[in-house]
């Protein structure tokens, strides 16, 4: 048994989302501020369904910072690896309020200094599942150490997982992000995508066999591609494709974080070891009570641990 069952590194940030509805970022008239950051939310949804969570990250020596470990350690995430530096301030991201994909505008200072001595050998040692996104790669000195370390993680025997969530926004160039993702999938991590990051990283709307095939060929095993309202779809490389419907949602509150829940429930039920559609139904699940609530899952998902 392992101390850490998912260690996800990258990203934490001050989430302001949008009170108005449907409205983009210019035409939004207040925000609501939120603990965020994909990996973050993975951490802390993680840590609510009972499992072992630990995050690797780097906040400013601020009120955002504080705000960000007492939101942390209240729900029980492992903050013993995340560095306070005072030179940066907390990142920060004003996000729109919307029920797809959702428009945002990132103010990126401490969260991209995550260095190498964070993530000790030790550590990657008494880790089951090592987690990133494409965020967290899209800038140094990030990028490098993650890199690294997601080496020295896979040779120990972790299980590596990404969240391939693109965005041209944040990276020099597309050129550059297709070489970095290509860099970590050599390690074969769990991948989960959406439609939307696929038709923004390749620039067009592929196939969704050409797009699993693109992963496939970098050395990935399991790629999960979510598609929305119209469900999910997993591939493993020489098995039948799995395709489940989504979890009809009649109004949906808030988009931002779905796709969080979502892998989050998935490598839940992983990390119990159930069968791969199994832990598609409970991504879907939590994804749907996601949908329901704006910023956080509300306080009862530990009852998702039920249906294993």
């Amino acid at each position: 048994m392992k101390n850490i069952d998912i260690l996800c590194v990258g990203e934490i940030v001050v989430d302001f989302i949008g009170h108005q509805t449907g409205e983009l970022i210019n035409n939004t008239r207040d925000y609501h501020r939120y603990l965020g950051g994909s990996p973050a939310n993975v951490a802390m949804n993680s840590a609510r369904l009972g499992i072992k969570s630990a995050m690797v990250a780097t906040v400013g020596k601020d009120g955002f910072g504080e705000y960000i470990f007492d939101k942390l350690k209240v729900v029980g995430v492992n903050t013993n690896y995340i560095k306070t530096i005072k030179n940066k301030p907390t990142s920060v991201i004003f996000v729109s309020k919307t029920d797809s994909t959702p428009d945002f505008i990132p103010f990126r200072k401490a969260d991209s200094h995550i260095s190498e001595d964070q993530i000790s050998t030790a550590l990657l040692s008494e880790t089951n599942i090592f987690h990133t996104t494409c965020f967290a790669l899209s800038k140094n000195p990030a990028q490098t150490s993650i890199l690294k370390k997601a080496e020295e993680a896979f040779n120990l025997g972790c299980k590596l997982s990404i969240d391939v969530n693109y965005a041209e926004k944040l990276w020099d160039s597309q050129d550059e992000a297709l070489k970095v993702i290509k860099s970590y999938c050599k390690f074969n991590p769990l991948v989960k995508i959406s439609e939307d990051d696929m038709l923004r990283l390749f620039g067009q709307k592929l196939p969704h066999k050409d797009i699993f095939n693109f992963f496939h060929s970098e050395g990935v095993d399991t790629v999960c591609l979510t598609l929305g309202s119209s469900g999910v779809k997993l591939s493993q490389k020489n098995k039948d494709l799995i395709q489940l419907p989504a979890i009809h949602i009649d109004v949906v509150q808030d988009a931002t974080g779905a796709g969080d829940a979502f892998w989050s429930g998935f490598l839940f039920a992983y990390i119990k070891e159930k069968p791969i559609e199994k832990c598609l139904e409970v991504a879907l699940q939590l994804a749907a009570l996601k949908l329901q609530n704006v910023g956080r899952l509300p306080d009862n998902i530990n009852i998702l641990s039920e249906l294993l």
